[in-house]
């Protein structure tokens, strides 16, 4: 077993679900116990970076709001800038902003304009890939900065809406099917 396999496998131990939340007919997988714990936070970080391995990463985009928990600490193991990407209105200045289709409506992101330079290497973070939509969003407003998606980086994919086939450049997921743990 490799160390992010083990790594996986411990982190995964620790996450707690949820029925019917936040709507019936729904399974919440909540992978917040995780940042309890420092030492398994420390290891999430850890299994992230060891799938980066030597590549140059300028910035890491974490997506509002579960992507802020460990975007910037990642970001910092990498030696990297960290960027929001935000719900409209909430950041200064100008901004790119990019719509994107959610499950039951539209939803926009914003990212504001002067962060990104040009041809900056950057890896896109977020919680959960669902349909791909906010990470999409995410990647077009890269994409508006004159920047490149090198990676999109999840901690966990809900394989049956296939959101990976929607992504512009190759993605990680590191806790991928979810087996219900309910009785």
């Amino acid at each position: 077993m490799s160390e992010i396999e083990s790594i996986a496998s411990e982190l995964k131990q620790s996450l707690k679900q949820f029925a019917d939340f936040p709507q019936k007919g729904i399974l919440f997988e909540d992978f917040l116990p995780i940042f309890a714990e420092p030492a398994l936070f420390r290891k999430l970080i850890r299994a992230f970076k060891i799938h980066i391995g030597e590549t140059k990463v300028d910035f890491v985009v974490g997506l509002e709001s579960r992507g802020f928990l460990f975007g910037p600490s990642l970001a910092l193991e990498l030696d990297a800038g960290f960027v929001p990407v935000r719900k409209p209105g909430k950041l200064p200045g100008p901004t790119f902003r990019a719509e994107f289709q959610k499950e039951y409506g539209k939803d926009a992101f914003e990212m504001q304009q002067d962060v990104l330079p040009e041809g900056a290497k950057v890896i896109v973070v977020d919680d959960i890939l669902a349909t791909g939509g906010s990470a999409c969003a995410a990647g077009e407003l890269v994409a508006k900065a004159g920047a490149e998606v090198i990676e999109y980086l999840f901690v966990m994919e809900l394989d049956f809406l296939k959101g990976k086939e929607n992504l512009s450049s190759p993605s990680f997921t590191l806790l991928s099917g979810q087996e219900s743990k309910l009785q």
